[in-house]
């Protein structure tokens, strides 16, 4: 076994970029107070919940989450919290415990892939790498988690195609693992899907009911849209190395949940990339448009010789995400397929009126596949797909 340690540094990359367009003084007097409130009570939160858990001995945590990386490097993403000292990563809560969790910042974790030890660590905080503090007395195989008790890495390391193990660890606690997915460069096609009302029913645009999904209801008792999960494995089969990337608007927090769910449906594994709701680092919560482009973006740079299959849902702005991609990068979006949400779903007066409250088709020059269900979906995009094969 290799042993000799894994430099990890920073890459030229749009990685945590952010609009300029957002930044905290071009945003409207309101945004900017309501912004400045949330940060306030997110710290008086933290602060106190801290002090609490300092109280009942709880201690730091590692919530690891699945990576992944192309020829060159990797891009990894764990999270401190405080949990009791029995507590376990990785379990699957309803999601209002997992909102619950409390940050642990500037806590020391130990990386490696395979058993190889990750060291020279460069910590992302949005644009800014945070250096090591030599004074806390941190070695080189360690890094230090953000205000947010996030880990970003760029690990620079070549990996054999498939699937790797990264282990993380932190004093006092046995190492957790999770799973990076190492995508050879030479991959043609690539799918990136959104989650809510995409694969799984959330009924975003109505707000209360969408909260019930996400914060209330059983983890294990969400409903899969139909079709979806075959629809994905049907283009699985026909592209056998393609990598399947799920983006949600959910936060961090709720990840364990919904890759539960991906793997409890029977949709092919991948990376799940989230975002973090916590203000205070930040100019601004990122919105769900710019973070599907942030890591959109961010995908068509880390694989530069791979065209994608967009596919999203008219219940947000899945549409002109899309189609705005499509436009940034021409010959690079394979197809796009949109799942139409139904009346019900879409607004709550949608079933008494039969009007639906949600996004019109993108105009584009990629082709552009619509069904309420995975089954009709495949009608048209898989013989179109197939072209390709």
């Amino acid at each position: 076994m290799e042993t000799v340690p894994i430099p990890a540094r920073k890459v030229v990359s749009s990685f945590g970029l952010r609009d300029s367009r957002r930044r905290l003084g071009q945003r409207s007097a309101k945004n900017n107070l309501a912004h400045s409130l949330f940060s306030l009570v997110y710290g008086v939160w933290v602060r106190l919940s801290s002090a609490l858990a300092g109280k009942l001995d709880w201690r730091p945590m590692v919530e690891p989450y699945v990576g992944y990386g192309n020829d060159e490097y990797s891009r990894l993403v764990c999270r401190t919290v405080y949990a009791p000292r029995h507590s376990q990563s990785g379990r699957v809560l309803r999601g209002i415990r997992g909102m619950l969790a409390i940050p642990a910042p500037g806590i020391h974790v130990s990386v490696a892939i395979d058993g190889v030890p990750v060291s020279t660590l460069q910590v992302g905080k949005l644009e800014v790498y945070d250096k090591v503090d030599p004074g806390q007395g941190s070695r080189a195989d360690e890094a230090l988690t953000d205000a947010s008790g996030y880990l970003d890495l760029v690990v620079e390391r070549r990996l054999e195609p498939g699937p790797h193990e990264v282990t993380y660890q932190v004093a006092g606690r046995a190492p957790v693992s999770s799973q990076l997915f190492a995508i050879p460069s030479d991959t043609q096609v690539g799918l990136i899907s959104d989650v809510d009302d995409t694969i799984l029913v959330t009924q975003v645009p109505t707000l209360w009911k969408a909260a019930y999904n996400l914060l209330l209801l059983n983890p294990r008792k969400r409903v899969s849209v139909p079709g979806m999960s075959v629809l994905y494995n049907k283009i699985a089969d026909l592209f056998p190395q393609a990598p399947f990337v799920y983006l949600s608007t959910s936060p961090w927090n709720v990840e364990g949940s919904i890759r539960q769910f991906i793997g409890d449906q029977g949709y092919p594994m991948g990376p799940l990339l989230l975002r973090d709701m916590d203000p205070r680092p930040k100019s601004s919560i990122t919105s769900g448009v710019h973070h599907k482009l942030e890591f959109t973006e961010q995908l068509m740079a880390d694989f530069p010789h791979m065209k994608f299959i967009l596919i999203g849902d008219d219940g947000q702005k899945d549409p002109t995400t899309y189609a705005t991609i499509a436009r940034r990068y021409p010959g690079r979006v394979l197809a796009i397929g949109i799942r139409q949400l139904s009346p019900r779903e879409s607004s709550p007066l949608g079933r008494m009126s039969g009007l639906a409250a949600t996004q019109p088709m993108p105009v584009t020059d990629v082709p552009v596949f619509n069904g309420t269900t995975g089954a009709n979906l495949m009608k048209t995009m898989l013989p179109y797909l197939r072209q390709f094969h």
